[in-house]
């Protein structure tokens, strides 16, 4: 789907904050509410824009990254596919390189957390892990 520099830049203003209101978009690119609502309503169709969240900032939680290694032997997708249902577990990604998953899991304390890996090594399929606690996330 073709962007051009004014859909660009609304998907950085929306990036930044998603409840930014239309008619404040469009005071900033000089449009009318109606043309950046049109605007961000074809983003949403042509899945430009796949979804809009709410990153809660839990002072009070503890994350981590979990590098697994999935046996050649299964399927990759199908792993992932069971990792996401496990509780604690925010993001999934299929990689390239010495592992096959990365998955960024969150809790309320460092027991939970281990909790959530040690779920995640019995994942059938799963051969390996590398884990790393985040220590401080700079905005």
């Amino acid at each position: 789907m073709f962007r051009d520099k004014i859909d660009e830049k609304i998907i950085e203003f929306l990036r930044n904050d998603s409840r930014e209101s239309f008619v404040d978009i469009g005071k900033k690119l000089k449009l009318s509410e109606s043309a950046v609502r049109r605007r961000v309503k074809n983003l949403v169709y042509n899945r430009t824009i796949k979804k809009f969240t709410v990153e809660v900032g839990d002072s009070n939680s503890t994350s981590a990254i979990v590098l697994i290694s999935v046996d050649s032997a299964m399927d990759t997708s199908k792993v992932s596919s069971k990792i996401t249902k496990v509780e604690g577990v925010k993001t999934v990604y299929e990689i390239t390189g010495q592992y096959d998953i990365t998955v960024i899991i969150s809790a309320p304390n460092i027991n939970d957390i281990n909790t959530c890996i040690d779920a995640l090594r019995k994942i059938p399929g799963v051969t390996d892990s590398n884990s790393v606690i985040i220590l401080r996330t700079l905005d």
